[in-house]
């Protein structure tokens, strides 16, 4: 039994399809699944029950002996969210409490950690165990995912198996639901496609042009593979990247949008908005050595081909993975 947390949002429901397509059925879900937005997520996936967020750990503690890997991909992601206390209910205790119960029935796990942890990337972007305890986040969300790390190295007692995925700038499909926290690409083919173009943050940043900022895009297919070869072949435990480890412009990923969409390009720029200007990160990249040296061989999507799939099976015809 595999148990997916999260799972009706964007990654996990992803995970969900890859771990179908794996042959895999007997997964429990957990989620809050009064929010009917995100209903379209699961359809058509093969689950063994339905588990309610605020229920899983009564439930993990009654059937934590037949659960053989959890994937803790759940999470408050908010980062425009300042009460620090939502944070430390549903991302820090709350997995405390997974890891816990992984702990007590031997189950392997892994979670969902965030590149937002690196902050404006004064100690690089290596996912080096020493370095995590000096990082600095820049919101309450990515506060309480360095937080949970942190905890998490201080242990003296773990899972079997464990692994936190430092996820950087991920897009794909199954992310209809998101609001204002989808990505980029999604909001660019809505705003082209209603508008004919595309308004992107000027720098505020000598050092980058009107578009020039980079940051490291992930394809989900790509994300929701490595969680796969994870489970397949537990190497060893540790916090890792997971991001394309090449960092793009908007510019890049603008103009691949207009190139999906069979379109010229049309980019204009307004400021970034005061209350997060001081908080805007204009370079991430992730160093992969560590993942690729775990003996994870297989290529990611460029953004070329990450953006043109997700476009032409996907957003286009509201198609979920």
């Amino acid at each position: 039994m595999i148990v997916v947390t999260g799972a009706a949002g964007f990654i996990g429901s992803c995970l969900v399809s890859r771990l179908n397509k794996a042959g895999h059925e007997n997964i429990v879900v957990v989620d809050d699944f009064s929010k009917t937005e995100k209903d379209g997520n699961l359809e058509g996936k093969t689950i063994s029950a339905k588990v309610g967020r605020k229920d899983f750990i009564k439930w993990l503690s009654d059937f934590g002996s037949e659960v053989t890997f959890i994937y803790h991909i759940g999470a408050r992601t908010d980062t425009t969210e300042f009460d620090k206390r939502i944070f430390d209910e549903l991302n820090v205790n709350y997995s405390k409490d997974i890891w816990q119960l992984c702990v007590k029935f031997n189950i392997p796990l892994v979670y969902a950690s965030s590149a937002a942890t690196y902050g404006l990337g004064e100690f690089g972007y290596k996912d080096d165990h020493t370095v995590i305890p000096n990082l600095k986040p820049l919101n309450p969300y990515g506060d309480s995912k360095n937080n949970f790390d942190i905890w998490v190295l201080e242990q003296d007692e773990f899972p079997p198996f464990w692994a936190g995925l430092k996820f950087f700038n991920v897009y794909g499909p199954n992310e209809y639901h998101k609001g204002r926290m989808a990505s980029v690409i999604f909001h660019a083919f809505n705003q082209i496609g209603a508008t004919g173009g595309m308004k992107l943050f000027r720098s505020h940043n000598p050092d980058y042009t009107d578009g020039g900022q980079l940051r490291d895009f992930v394809y989900v297919k790509d994300v929701v593979e490595v969680c796969h070869y994870l489970m397949a072949s537990s190497p060893e435990s540790g916090i890792y990247n997971l991001g394309s480890g090449k960092a793009r412009t908007f510019l890049d990923l603008t103009k691949n949008t207009f190139a999906a969409m069979g379109k010229e390009p049309n980019i204009s720029f307004i400021d970034t908005p005061e209350d997060i200007r001081d908080k805007y990160q204009y370079f991430t990249e992730a160093d992969m050595t560590k993942l690729i040296a775990s003996g994870y061989d297989k290529p990611f999507h460029s953004l070329e081909d990450g953006v043109h799939d997700y476009l032409k099976n996907y957003l286009t015809s509201s198609t979920y993975y």
